[in-house]
């Protein structure tokens, strides 16, 4: 069986990092996990600046904690634990998490993935082939040079694909990724084993597909593990308990969320006010039982594949990382559990590497265009709330396309196109179209938008016009814009004139 998380932009991962080293030290575990590291969080993790700010951001939740009220003195001194206890680990790694990632990957325990550079979503950038070689190649180059080894896997944004898109991929030495389950179902040939075992497709790309039995229990409120009442309820939070002067003393504004949430669930129906008491360590014993329950689970559906099929069936569960501890509170428990109890229920586990280094045969396969998000296709990507960013992201990559296959004549003139690489590159983010369609904060993603691609355009029209921007402006953005530091305007140019193109 294959577990697979995806960690996102915003999210810290220190409490799955904490189980997955303290099973991977126990001879009796063989935790197996594989993991996509967006470009994006590797650069938030190596960031400087944001490492100095963590210690400071929990000791003000350790103070608040001190005013929780006192039927939630368990809760807060559970959680007031947890706080020191991260507060320490990140002293010890010198608020650097990457060499913990990269031990894991080394002991085998981990195996990482990459993702689109900024997570475009990358059907929506086809029409302009280089953008979506732009988005591989930053992503390939970002994960090499802060985890030391070129990635073979990718976490394609929103599992998204389509026709063509696995001989870019394979182009960009990239060997395997995840669909949908419909991705390899509607695949030409219908795939011999389903979603139960890998496909490969004439370009060399391999395709892991979803199994829906295998998901559902973990990642559903509603119909799955975290809608239990004894754990962590997320909607309820002490910064909307405190009074505000209390918040607006430690810095904080406003009543807002702080990650300080001390209620149960209680109950599917229960009201958000009438929330009871967390008691952790009824959470922590559900856990167990819960990931004893899914492993029984698991075992009882493999033994009734292995007799219908002639290769071992393979499951494969993906979940965005942030259900393991943000989401679901208990989720990291969960997963020590599973790492815990595997062998002793019969199941055994591998990461999708692993899988395709046993030296099966793959089905020759051409996958269906998919995606993982609502409706199964590209319809949340691409509606009457996004539909009007989609011409300016093809507008901006032609230009950009252009200009690299035009070449550059000074250092100065490849500073200014590599800078306008990463404007539109974070222009391109699938995020701010995701934010529009759901409706929240979409005025911040508009702006973002925008923001970028007029930074963009600005970094065109002095290279155009061989003009400098003015310093002050092109420090602040090259500032505040200063990801992806190997970031490559070549990758923009047509494969016939990349060579000559090339700005290294």
């Amino acid at each position: 069986m294959a577990i697979n998380c995806q960690s996102q932009l915003h999210r810290h991962p220190v409490g799955l990092l904490d189980v997955l080293e303290q099973a991977a030290a126990d001879p009796q575990q063989a935790p197996r996990l594989s993991m996509g590291l967006s470009p994006t969080l590797l650069s938030l993790l190596s960031n400087v600046e944001l490492s100095r700010r963590f210690g400071p951001w929990l000791a003000v939740r350790q103070q608040l904690l001190h005013r929780a009220p006192a039927q939630h003195t368990a809760a807060a001194n559970d959680l007031a634990e947890r706080l020191e206890r991260a507060a320490t680990a990140w002293q010890t790694c010198g608020g650097n998490l990457l060499p913990r990632f990269r031990r894991l990957q080394e002991a085998g325990v981990l195996d990482l993935l990459t993702c689109a550079a900024t997570h475009g979503y990358l059907p929506l950038l086809r029409d302009c082939p280089e953008a979506v070689r732009a988005q591989l190649l930053t992503a390939v180059r970002e994960h090499e040079r802060l985890l030391g080894v070129r990635p073979q896997g990718i976490w394609l944004p929103e599992c998204a694909y389509y026709e063509g898109l696995d001989r870019q991929l394979v182009s960009c030495g990239l060997r395997y990724a995840i669909l949908d389950a419909h991705g390899l179902l509607h695949g030409q040939p219908r795939p011999r084993y389903g979603v139960y075992a890998p496909i490969c497709t004439p370009a060399g790309m391999a395709f892991f597909a979803r199994d829906s039995e295998s998901t559902l229990p973990v990642w559903s409120a509603r119909d799955g593990y975290p809608g239990q009442a004894s754990y962590r309820e997320f909607h309820r939070d002490l910064g909307w308990d405190l009074p505000a002067e209390e918040l607006e003393s430690r810095g904080i504004g406003c009543p807002r969320p702080l990650g300080l949430k001390l209620h149960r669930v209680s109950g599917r129906q229960c009201r958000l006010e009438d929330k009871q008491p967390y008691q952790p360590g009824e959470a922590s014993a559900t856990a167990v039982a819960d990931a004893r329950h899914y492993l029984r689970g698991r075992a009882e559906q493999l033994s009734a594949l292995d007799g219908a099929m002639q290769r071992p069936p393979l499951l494969v569960a993906p979940f965005d990382a942030e259900l393991f501890g943000h989401w679901w509170f208990e989720g990291p428990q969960f997963l020590a559990g599973v790492f815990k109890q595997a062998h002793q229920c019969g199941v055994a586990l591998i990461t999708l590497r692993e899988s395709l280094s046993r030296g099966d045969n793959l089905q020759l396969c051409q996958p269906s265009p998919s995606s993982w998000g609502q409706g199964g296709y590209h319809n949340y990507w691409l509606n009457d709330s996004n539909a009007w960013v989609i011409p300016q992201w093809h507008r901006a990559s032609r230009a950009m396309v252009e200009r690299v296959n035009r070449g550059v004549a000074s250092a100065a003139d490849r500073d200014l196109l590599n800078q306008a690489g990463r404007e539109l590159l974070l222009a391109q983010s699938s995020d701010w179209s995701f934010i529009l369609r759901a409706g929240t904060t979409t005025e911040l993603a508009r702006e973002r938008i925008e923001r970028h691609l007029s930074r963009f355009w600005c970094l065109m029209e002095a290279l155009d016009q061989g003009t400098s921007p003015p310093p002050e402006w092109l420090a602040a953005i090259s500032r505040e814009d200063s990801l992806f530091p190997r970031l490559n305007a070549a990758d923009w140019a047509t494969p016939a004139r990349r060579l000559s193109a090339s700005t290294d």
